[in-house]
């Protein structure tokens, strides 16, 4: 499959929009021993759940985010050990589950804010896009076909390239393209995808506009 790609801005944010809302805060801030807030703006509340989170040892306030964000995924002593590992490491690059790589983000990334800097911070990177299916190529755009294209136009050095090479080339299955990709979604002037920049960063692009050939897994 064949398309042609045009980058239209790419961004690192340190944060995620919408990624807390209001009934986030309002359960948080009930585990931080601070119930029954009556306020409805979100600033407010954000601003309050950073001073109770503050009070809290860091790797302590670490374990309550992480349960209330986390608890599907990992069980109590999963999570003790990443509250600890969280204000040395990267956890949400280094983690072995890729699926929780963007929870672990907005996790990292809260705690980070609320203790000025004594969490490590990461970042992720936001795409916006033109891309042109060319003869037959499939019109809907999925993760896994937007990190095809797009691996074609990073450095030799990036890490899903390295890592990924047999699914980038269609020799295996690629299932990890949907957690590597945490969004993508449809705008006015095309496409939006978002990642870790662990996986994509800004100076890793090479061109702007670019054609790519992509295969897919086949058992045949």
């Amino acid at each position: 499959m064949k398309y042609t790609i045009k980058i239209h801005k790419i961004s690192a944010v340190d944060e995620l929009e919408n990624s807390w809302n209001i009934e986030d805060y309002k359960e948080l801030l009930d585990r931080f021993e601070l119930p029954n807030v009556e306020s409805t703006d979100i600033k407010e509340l954000r601003e309050l759940l950073f001073m109770a989170i503050a009070d809290k040892d860091p790797s302590e306030a670490a374990r309550i985010v992480l349960e209330y964000k986390l608890s599907d995924e990992m069980n109590e002593h999963q999570i003790d050990s990443v509250s600890y590992e969280m204000l040395v490491d990267k956890i949400s690059e280094e983690y072995p589950r890729i699926r929780l790589h963007k929870r672990l983000f907005c996790v990292n990334q809260l705690l980070y804010k609320a203790f000025n800097g004594k969490f490590p911070t990461a970042k992720a990177t936001i795409v916006d896009f033109e891309i042109i299916p060319k003869r037959n190529a499939q019109e809907e755009i999925t993760k896994e076909i937007a990190l095809k294209c797009f691996a074609q136009n990073l450095d030799s050095h990036n890490v899903i390239i390295r890592l990924f090479g047999k699914q980038l080339n269609g020799d295996e299955e690629f299932d990890e393209a949907n957690d590597i990709i945490w969004d993508i979604l449809k705008t006015e002037t095309g496409y939006q995808f978002i990642t870790s920049e662990y996986f994509m960063s800004k100076e890793e692009f090479i061109n702007k506009e670019f054609d790519c050939e992509i295969e897919f897994f086949s058992e045949e």
